[in-house]
């Protein structure tokens, strides 16, 4: 009976009809998610009101000498005392992750611990998927050697995954800011010129370029915080700079600090910029468009070429065929 199970379970065509399922349940999935999807504009304005809240909160603490209470966010999870309990954050050093961890817009000590928590935990997770799945499932016909490969690519595949799926989520979230950083540019610069603070400016542009992006609304709104809250207004511009990590953003951020530093315009320094960042991204689409036929050479070849060839030789593959050449 379980040899029963076994074989049915590896049957191609148990297999084939599972992965049509998958895939016919991910394409449901994709097609339905826009309509169940929440307002993530509001939640990140919220996350952002709440980090507004938290250096007030920092800043009359500084000022009235409460220095003994803590108002800093504390993870009390059960990952948390994982890794604490098995020093993962010593055994896993990682000096970059917080870096990382911000510019992909995590934020605050928890996601630091899941990071290390599934950095530790995935390899076991996916070595034993793959123990199980090559001894005891299916085993290809690979011997010994093949096994034990297949199972440090496991071992492998869960160590770098976190890295993986983190380096993913920072090139998604700056390329959601970059599409819009040009266009909050020229709305700043119509603010700065129609007399407007550059924390006005970056709040309202923050609210009207939430349609567009997301992130770079977040971002925005975060930086008139640090703005308000902040002792230096040129930790605010570095710290932008930082979380999003695009010479665009960085090339802004610096000419706003020499714009207050000499007491330049800031009219000027952001009509400056905003040009840069168009050119950026012209520059950018002109890039993929010149790739794009290196990218098409494999699938025209692959998918093209035969058709092509079975169309020009058929005919006349068909025509020797009927004259008996073959025979």
């Amino acid at each position: 009976m379980e040899m029963d199970w076994v074989s049915f379970l590896t049957d191609p065509v148990t297999l084939a009809s599972a992965f049509a399922a998958l895939a016919t349940f991910a394409t449901i999935l994709t097609l339905a998610a826009p309509a169940f999807s929440g307002d993530k504009l509001a939640t990140r304005l919220k996350a952002v009101s709440n980090r507004r809240e938290e250096l007030r909160k920092k800043s009359r603490a500084a000022l009235e000498g409460e220095s003994k209470k803590s108002i800093r966010v504390q993870d009390t999870s059960a990952m948390k005392k994982v890794v604490d309990k098995l020093d993962l954050v010593k055994m896993l050093e990682d000096p970059g992750v917080l870096k990382k961890l911000t510019q992909a817009g995590l934020r605050g000590p928890k996601p630091v611990s899941i990071f290390y928590f599934c950095r530790f935990s995935m390899p076991i997770v996916f070595g034993i998927a793959a123990f199980v799945y090559i001894w005891f499932v299916n085993d290809h016909g690979l011997q010994l050697p093949m096994k034990i490969g297949v199972i440090v690519c496991g071992f492998a595949a869960g160590f770098y995954g976190p890295n993986i799926y983190l380096e993913n989520l920072i090139t998604k979230r700056r390329s959601s800011i970059m599409r819009a950083f040009p266009d909050s540019l020229d709305m700043m610069l119509i603010c700065v010129e129609s007399g407007m603070s550059i924390e006005g400016a970056f709040a309202r542009v923050g609210e009207e370029i939430g349609t567009a992006s997301v992130e770079l609304a977040e971002e925005l709104a975060l930086t008139t915080a640090e703005l308000s809250y902040l002792s230096d207004r040129r930790t605010a511009y570095y710290n932008l700079a930082e979380r999003t990590n695009h010479p665009g953003v960085k090339g802004v951020a610096m000419a706003l600090v020499q714009a207050e530093k000499y007491g330049t315009p800031m009219g000027a320094a952001l009509r400056v910029m905003a040009k840069e960042n168009r050119d950026m991204r012209i520059t950018e689409a002109e890039k993929k468009a010149a790739s794009l036929p290196a990218k098409l050479t494999v699938p025209m070849i692959v998918v093209f070429l035969p058709v092509l060839f079975l169309v020009i030789l058929g005919p006349a593959f068909i025509k020797i065929d009927a004259m008996g050449f073959g025979k």
